[in-house]
């Protein structure tokens, strides 16, 4: 027996006749009698007499009312709860370091200004570890810079980057207009650590050129190298969108490497099982749209 079943019957009595109450559910007239019908048939009871065309429960028949009435209204709680929850739940993100610095607080604070009850845990890290953790389930979605290793895992593009070569204003190479890909790789290199985004495109790019190098610095933290270039201990190859504030101040400069093309695009990925909830895609809906 269905809860939908329960629904009718509740229906009826509320309304004392199968043709309100099949209007009130918005349904034909039969399929409520056959509904009837079939709880009858189903328990072995009979729930209503019918006399001179007029519905009158039996015993039976309020006995059963009282348990339909406390499961249908048990059942509709849930929904409320539920949609509730949809409007005012958790979600958790996950964010590469470029994304989380620079763009996260915004998407995290327009997104609170919407659904101020809803609950947001950001999670920032490299690309690869925003990837195993959206593979154990730990995070519902991402946003990351890196590439994708996994078949479980979708990905789409929602905004363009580049990475760019920087330097101190004092540094030697900063007089050229541009350098070679070989000067370039005779400095010393500040760059991010192994699974980041960054780190993984620049290594692709120079493998494709068939250049090999070693860095001095390898490091998670992007204002470290940024202090490090400021302090004039090499150059760094960093995110635009993360250094654009320094680059307009004039702490660093951007230097012009000949045949080095760093385009890149971030993107949001999730687990392609995963069911994300409309509070998950509105999210992710807003990040798209977002300028």
């Amino acid at each position: 027996m269905t809860l939908r079943h329960m629904k009718i019957f509740v229906a009826v009595c509320e309304e004392k006749s199968i043709t309100k109450a099949a209007e009130k559910l918005h349904i034909a007239q039969p399929a409520v009698s056959i509904a009837v019908k079939e709880l009858e048939q189903y328990y072995g009871v009979k729930l209503f007499d019918r006399i001179s065309k007029r519905l009158y429960l039996t015993d039976m028949g309020r006995n059963f009312l009282e348990y339909a009435t406390h499961i249908v209204s048990l059942f509709d709680n849930m929904e409320d709860n539920i949609r509730q929850w949809e409007r005012s739940g958790k979600l958790r993100v996950g964010a590469s370091i470029t994304v989380g610095t620079r763009l996260m607080p915004q998407y995290v604070s327009t997104f609170y200004k919407k659904h101020p009850q809803s609950s947001i845990e950001v999670f920032i890290g490299n690309s690869d570890l925003i990837e195993k953790k959206i593979l154990q389930n730990e995070l519902d979605f991402g946003m990351i810079e890196g590439t994708i290793h996994s078949d479980s895992i979708l990905c789409e593009a929602y905004m363009k980057d580049k990475l760019v070569v920087i330097c101190s204003p004092s540094y030697p190479l900063c007089k050229r207009e541009t350098i070679t890909i070989e000067q370039l790789l005779s400095q010393p290199l500040l760059l991010r650590e192994k699974g980041s985004g960054t780190r993984e495109l620049f290594d692709h790019v120079l493998a494709s050129l068939e250049y090999t190098y070693v860095p001095s610095w390898e490091s998670t933290s992007a204002e470290a190298l940024i202090n490090a270039v400021r302090e004039g201990l090499g150059v760094s190859v960093l995110s635009h969108m993360l250094i654009q504030d320094e680059l307009k101040k004039g702490t660093v400069v951007e230097l012009q490497v000949e045949g080095l093309h760093l385009d890149r695009e971030f993107r949001i990925i999730y687990h392609k099982n995963k069911l994300l909830t409309n509070l998950a895609k509105e999210f992710i809906e807003m990040c798209r749209t977002h300028k």
